[in-house]
């Protein structure tokens, strides 16, 4: 079969071609891409034989799927799939499987960048200290014995809950399907808009999905306390950057910690969170380690051996 890499995975080439060996050992063709085309003419191009498609977190258009007939698999490094066309692939018979996991130490630890940076006011005490200027107006907070928000339990989520424990935080939490491993943690579950009204830090952990765009608006954000703090590093399509952005500015909540947003960086000029004070932004960066890379890669390239065993896993529906 022939197997196309159409993205850089974040790794050393070494890497790549360590992880496609055996592949290429059992006699399929393997081609890797990673110059991080985005031109649908030329990702047709370099896709348009392949019987196996591997991807990252760009989008990749319907076009391209649409020009590829051979096209059975499509491996994601990436946990969510929302940047595929999955309604095209579920047409067409097209099994998708996602690396779920790869990033969730990742994913977690940076919340806890993010709410630092907040309750310590980091940024500002950056400048302060380079300006030579003094503490004066920069006492911060602490985080332990704060209510910490987890909206969506997935992995992800359970693992903030773990960090968010450790800091002697009391847990509340949101989801669908309730985890026992988090109520064994000391979550309480409670319905989304007591949640946003109890936590002094919400943070979001839900995929993109019809019933969660645009899930976070004006309506649960008007509930938070005003010395609370909202951290989204899951998806921005779940949240309202209006609306926050409003909320910041009129001091409605105490701050924000963005990594995700409705189009990926870089962001427009007039986006409404870069005018928004009391705001950490980061350019989509919380997947991104070196470690989590590494796991990612392996992740990929295991997706697409056991494809071809006949044993797939992690496969997505995209519903």
């Amino acid at each position: 079969m022939k197997i196309v890499l159409l993205e850089s995975l974040a790794v050393a080439d070494a890497e790549i071609a360590r992880l496609a060996a055996p592949l290429r050992a059992a006699g399929h063709e393997f081609v890797a891409y990673t110059d991080g085309c985005t031109d649908p003419a030329e990702l047709i191009r370099r896709a348009a034989d392949a019987e196996v498609l591997m991807v990252a977190s760009p989008r990749l258009p319907a076009e391209v799927v649409a020009a590829c007939p051979k096209l059975r698999f499509i491996s994601v490094a990436f946990t969510g799939v929302d940047h595929l066309p999955m309604e095209l692939c579920r047409e067409r018979g097209i099994l998708v499987s996602n690396c779920a996991g790869y990033s969730s130490e990742s994913v977690a630890e940076l919340v806890f960048g993010l709410v630092f940076a907040l309750l310590r006011r980091i940024p500002a005490c950056d400048r302060a200290a380079r300006s030579g200027a003094t503490k004066a107006g920069l006492v911060g907070f602490e985080l332990a014995g704060r209510t910490f928000g987890i909206v969506g339990t997935g992995a992800i989520g359970l693992r903030t809950a773990a960090l968010a424990k450790a800091f002697g935080c009391r847990l509340v939490g949101y989801s669908r399907t309730r985890r026992p491993e988090a109520e064994a943690l000391g979550l309480t579950y409670l319905p989304l808009e007591e949640l946003f009204a109890q936590a002094d830090i919400v943070s979001l952990h839900l995929p993109a999905t019809a019933a969660t765009r645009g899930l976070i608006g004006a309506e649960l954000i008007a509930r938070m306390k005003p010395t609370a703090l909202l951290i989204n590093t899951a998806r921005g399509a779940v949240l309202d950057s209006g609306a926050l952005a409003a909320a910041l500015t009129a001091g409605r909540i105490a701050g924000a910690g963005i990594d995700v947003f409705e189009s990926e960086p870089p962001l427009p000029a007039d986006h409404p969170l870069l005018a928004a004070p009391n705001t950490v932004l980061t350019p989509h960066v919380a997947f991104a380690t070196a470690e989590s890379m590494t796991v990612r890669a392996g992740m990929a390239f295991d997706n697409v051996s056991l494809w071809l065993e006949g044993k797939p896993r992690n496969l997505m529906s995209g519903s």
